[in-house]
C-alpha cells in the first residue's frame, strides 16, 4: 500500500472540510478523487500532502505513520503534487523553474552558492539535467529556454506536471491537470498521465472531467460534502445510485470537454 488514510478530518472552526474518510492508494495505479464543489476533495490533497494537519485520524505513507509531517518532509519522501492554480515563476524560465524543483534533492548550502564550490558545481549540472528530461518526459524540451508567462495554458500545465516529476517522487497527486484547457489537449494529458503509470509512478487525480477519469482510473473515491459516499472501479462509480444523485447526473455522459 502506498497511502493509507485512517478516518482522516479536518475542521476548519465549525466546519467539517472533511469527515472521517478512509482511503488508500495501491503502488502503480491511477486513484482518482471525484464529487462536486465543495465536496473537500481539496482539503483532502492538502491533508495527504502535508498542507494541512489532520483534525484528527491517521495517514501512513508506506507503512510509516506520517500524519503530521509538513509539505516539505513528504517531499523529501517521495509524494509531489501540482496545484489547481499552476504555481509557476512567470517571469523565470521553464528550465530555472524545474531546476528550482530539483533543488529539494541536493545537499549543497549557502556557502556552496556563495563559493561555487565543486560540489555546487556538481549538482547545479546534475538538476539541470533533471530538469531536461523531465521536460523531455512532458513533451516541451523545445520550450526550455522560454519564459513560462510566454506559453500556453496547456503547456504550462505540462511544466507544473514536470516541476512535480523534478523532486523524484514516488506519488504525483494531481490537482485538476486538465482544467481551463480543451478536449484535444486534455487527451493529451490523459496520455501524459498514462505514461506516468507506465514509467512506474503511482497517481492520484482530482479532476471534474469525468470522460477522462472513466477511461484513465483504475479505482475512484467520491466525496460529497467532506464525506466519502462512494469508492470502486470506474464502472462500479458509473453505476451507483448515490453518485448519480449526488454528482454525476448527466455529467457523465455530457461533459466531455
Amino acid at each position: 500500500m502506498m497511502l493509507k488514510a485512517e478516518k482522516l478530518t479536518k475542521r476548519f472552526g465549525g466546519n467539517t472540510a472533511v469527515h472521517a474518510v478512509d482511503f488508500h492508494i495501491k503502488q502503480g495505479e491511477i486513484t482518482a478523487i471525484i464529487g462536486p464543489n465543495g465536496a473537500g476533495k481539496t482539503t483532502f490533497f492538502h491533508l495527504i500532502s502535508g498542507f494541512h494537519k489532520p483534525t484528527s485520524g491517521r495517514l501512513l505513507l508506506q507503512g510509516k505513520d506520517v500524519t503530521d509531517k509538513p509539505p516539505y518532509t513528504m517531499a523529501k519522501m517521495g509524494v509531489a503534487r501540482t496545484f489547481q492554480t499552476t504555481k509557476l515563476f512567470a517571469e523565470a524560465t521553464v528550465i530555472d523553474n524545474l531546476i528550482i524543483g530539483h533543488r529539494l534533492r541536493t545537499k549543497s548550502g549557502l556557502w556552496d552558492a556563495v563559493m561555487r564550490t565543486n560540489r555546487y558545481r556538481k549538482e547545479e549540472r546534475e538538476c539541470r539535467e533533471k530538469a531536461m528530461k523531465a521536460l523531455e518526459f512532458v513533451g516541451l524540451p523545445e520550450l526550455a529556454d522560454r519564459p513560462v508567462a510566454s506559453i500556453s495554458q496547456e503547456a504550462q500545465k505540462r511544466v507544473a506536471i514536470a516541476l512535480a516529476l523534478s523532486t523524484d517522487p514516488t506519488l504525483v497527486l494531481l490537482d485538476e491537470p486538465a482544467a481551463g484547457i480543451n478536449a484535444d489537449e486534455t487527451s493529451g494529458i490523459a496520455a501524459l498521465i498514462r505514461k506516468m503509470k507506465e514509467a512506474g509512478l503511482t497517481v492520484c487525480i482530482i479532476e471534474h472531467k469525468m470522460q477522462m477519469i472513466m477511461s484513465l482510473a483504475d479505482r475512484i473515491m467520491v466525496l460529497n460534502q467532506g464525506m466519502k459516499i462512494a469508492e470502486g472501479t470506474p464502472e462500479e462509480i458509473s453505476r451507483n445510485e448515490t453518485v448519480i444523485e449526488a454528482y454525476l447526473g448527466g455529467a457523465h455522459h455530457a461533459q466531455t470537454d
